[in-house]
């Protein structure tokens, strides 16, 4: 049983939790989410099944798309609307929405992050959520992160809030997007409100909960819920290869290089057949040679 699950996690339940689950429902092991989601935190995330596990990476790589709402006025120390308060202004005069737009015209691009303190991010071993709960002060890294698109803003001054949709890249904290946010805006402020609708190719719209899983498998069998693995790596450029060529991918053989340029790691396939992934040969760059290696 092999393929991808794309399931909406609800709300209260970890991304562990969800896997814990599929693998009781669909009687696996081999089984592991693509990207984790707060526990508060609803929305896509693709469930890898069997063979399919091997392009986790390669999802967890991709664009998301989320719908966030931060409010103006009140900050906490997770950033988020379930922390503790740190900071609060009365919000006498809500910005206008052209002002509101040129901010949020200026995140657009490539951006530093500071990452929270609450969050998964290590330094020096730990993580950096263990030293917040310790109360230990500690330098947090930057990274850079990019944000695609902020678009569909909708404002609502009496309850000093602004909702919008971002797609953004990797490792982009939503939290810290909206803190930010406030600050040019001239407030405090806090991310009220998250749900993801895209990651990947993968939408909102064809998204199921566990319940609608648990419903469906009194009738239907596993497989039928799950997208082929390709599904997965769209985001990837593909090569079609002959036959006599993909009896020597399944076999996870080295090929040369092929004339067409395409950028790495790229899929390989047989007509409507998922082979492997491959890449430059470090040592020998005239090649190419298998990253994963699917058998059926």
């Amino acid at each position: 049983m092999n393929g991808i699950l794309p399931l909406w996690k609800t709300k209260g339940m970890t991304s562990h939790d969800c896997v814990f689950k599929i693998r009781k429902l669909f009687q696996t092991k081999k089984v592991g989410h693509t990207g984790t989601l707060d526990p508060e935190v609803e929305g896509v995330l693709p469930i890898c099944i069997g063979q399919s596990t091997k392009i986790v990476p390669f999802l967890t790589e991709t664009n998301k798309t989320y719908i966030a709402e931060l409010k103006l006025g009140v900050a906490t120390d997770t950033e988020d609307a379930h922390g503790k308060v740190i900071e609060e202004e009365t919000v006498n005069k809500f910005p206008a929405e052209r002002q509101i737009e040129e901010v949020l015209n200026g995140f657009i691009g490539e951006i530093t992050q500071v990452p929270p303190m609450y969050s998964a991010v290590k330094v020096n071993g730990k993580k950096l959520y263990e030293y917040a709960r310790a109360n230990q002060v500690v330098e947090r890294p930057t990274r850079q992160v990019k944000i695609f698109s902020i678009s569909n803003v909708f404002i609502r001054p009496e309850e000093n809030s602004i909702s919008f949709h971002v797609v953004c890249s990797k490792g982009t904290y939503i939290r810290t997007l909206c803190v930010d946010i406030g600050k040019k805006l001239g407030y405090p402020a806090h991310m009220s409100g998250l749900k993801r609708t895209q990651v990947a190719s993968f939408t909102q719209q064809e998204a199921i909960t566990l319940e609608q899983v648990e419903e469906r498998l009194k009738t239907t069998q596993p497989s039928s819920l799950l997208l082929p693995a390709q599904r997965g790596l769209e985001h990837l450029e593909h090569l079609q290869v002959d036959e006599e060529t993909a009896v020597k991918v399944r076999n996870g053989q080295k090929l040369l290089k092929p004339d067409k340029i395409l950028k790495e790691p790229f899929v390989i396939m047989f007509k409507n057949e998922l082979l492997a992934i491959y890449q430059t040969h470090p040592e020998k760059p005239a090649e190419i040679k298998p990253v994963r290696v699917f058998n059926g």
